[in-house]
């Protein structure tokens, strides 16, 4: 079974490498490159990677990866976030077992108990649906295209694309965990920055649209 990752990407050369080495060899990689200022694309290009070019907006990226890839699995992989040792077998063992698409838990690389607790709260939130996209998901080809993909939207891409998945069959979180950046937690403050995105999933359910929340969330 050929799992492609896909990795969005916008001025990501510091993170690049370690997302990449965590992926292993023999896999095909897509950085999905939204018009970066710095080193990115080659940094990607240098390890193997095959990149695409495009606008900036994450589900746009993913979308263009996607339609880029060639491999029956589609793997999500944030630029500032590792897969676990072994993730290869898991994945392929989920689709086997009949799961349309999954994700895995979360870890995040840094110390301190706010973000223990953030973690805690991230994978209670997850196993009741809501998946975010820094635990790596993957979803049949397949399923992915009949979906709709990612829609292009510039947020809440993949809280909206999962639940799109889970009309056309189960969703499983997997206990292994990826291990993500505390940068966004950081930027700001914890506190401030875990209310600010319970505050965009709330107004989300509530009917927001993603592009008006892309203006909120970044101040545009």
């Amino acid at each position: 079974m050929k799992v492609s990752v896909i990795i969005p990407a916008l001025n990501e050369a510091e993170n690049l490498r370690d997302a990449l080495s965590s992926v292993g060899p023999s896999h095909e990689v897509i950085v999905a490159d939204g018009s970066s200022a710095d080193s990115t694309c080659s940094v990607a290009e240098s390890l193997g990677a095959t990149v695409v070019t495009g606008p900036a907006g994450r589900g746009q990226q993913m979308d263009a990866g996607a339609q880029a890839s060639t491999g029956e699995v589609l793997l999500f992989l944030h630029a500032d976030t590792r897969l676990p040792v072994g993730w290869m077998e898991d994945v392929t063992k989920a689709v086997s077992d009949g799961y349309v698409a999954g994700a895995f838990s979360l870890s995040i690389g840094s110390e301190g108990l706010w973000l223990r607790a953030v973690e805690r709260v991230a994978n209670l939130r997850s196993r009741i649906g809501l998946i975010y996209g820094d635990q790596a998901i993957f979803v049949k080809r397949e399923s992915f295209f009949k979906a709709g993909g990612f829609n292009k939207l510039p947020l809440m891409e993949d809280v909206d694309c999962v639940k799109r998945l889970r009309k056309l069959g189960k969703v499983v979180v997997l206990e292994k965990r990826v291990t993500t950046s505390a940068r966004r937690w950081a930027e700001g403050g914890h506190l401030k920055n875990t209310l600010k995105n319970w505050l965009t999933l709330t107004l989300y359910f509530c009917g927001v649209g993603p592009g008006r929340l892309y203006s909120m969330y970044y101040k545009k």
